[in-house]
């Protein structure tokens, strides 16, 4: 599903050139849950924006669902992304104007779906994560899990094919990290293919493989046994 070769990202400050990744090759198949591990500044977010076609690598082919994608450009980039990609972030990425309701909705009205086929997914959604009593709040109304909850909402409404997701509990305490951690593990048993970065090593541990970055570089990769 998601093939990477040599890819390269290179940064400049100023004058200042900085290789975020270097020479990166990994593959990841449909259905894997996979855990990009490593600290601040290991190039973890890099690599997973790439591969969620967010950044463009400076060298290097990534192919994703069979197509090289590497060099398309912005337009293109998007046009695979929306729907076919959803995006779970750090500070949840909510749309202060719109409740609940309306930001898991976003993603469907972007596709032009009708709206009683929008009412029904985004129902459903609401129901699975157990936060239908929400979906009039706003987002200054909601405690950071609800928040979290409703951008996991967002980003299966289309049923994706790869979820992203980049730090998904950096903002949230251990227990309410633990609940996180827990909804992404079952929607990975219902079959979402799903990349994670992460700087814990504990979380990590909850994918079925764990990709290591340090420097930009994969120092370790792990798959485990989950039975």
């Amino acid at each position: 599903m998601i093939h990477a070769r040599n890819l390269t990202k290179v940064v400049w400050d100023g004058s200042i050139e900085t290789t975020v990744l270097q020479n990166v090759n990994i593959d990841i198949e449909q259905g894997e849950y996979v855990a990009i591990l490593g600290p601040s500044g290991s190039g973890k977010s890099t690599l997973v924006n790439t591969i969620g076609l967010i950044e463009k690598p400076t060298s290097g082919e990534l192919f994703l669902m069979g197509h090289e994608v590497s060099r398309l450009n912005e337009r293109q980039r998007s046009n695979l992304r929306r729907g076919g990609i959803g995006f779970v972030f750090q500070n949840f990425g909510l749309i202060d104007e719109l409740n609940v309701y309306e930001n898991i909705e976003l993603p469907l009205r972007y596709l032009q779906y009708g709206k009683k086929e929008r009412q029904s997914k985004v129902n459903a959604v609401l129901s699975k994560l157990q936060i239908t009593h929400l979906r009039h709040f706003f987002p200054n109304q909601l405690a950071a899990l609800q928040k979290q909850l409703v951008g996991i909402g967002r980003a299966v409404i289309t049923q994706p094919d790869l979820i992203i997701a980049d730090e998904p509990t950096g903002n949230l305490t251990s227990a309410c990290g633990n609940k996180v951690m827990e909804v992404l593990s079952s929607l990975n048993e219902e079959g979402f293919t799903i990349v994670m970065s992460t700087h814990s090593a504990m979380e990590a541990d909850r994918g079925q493989r764990v990709i290591q970055l340090f420097d930009g570089h994969i120092i370790t990769e792990n798959i485990k046994n989950h039975l």
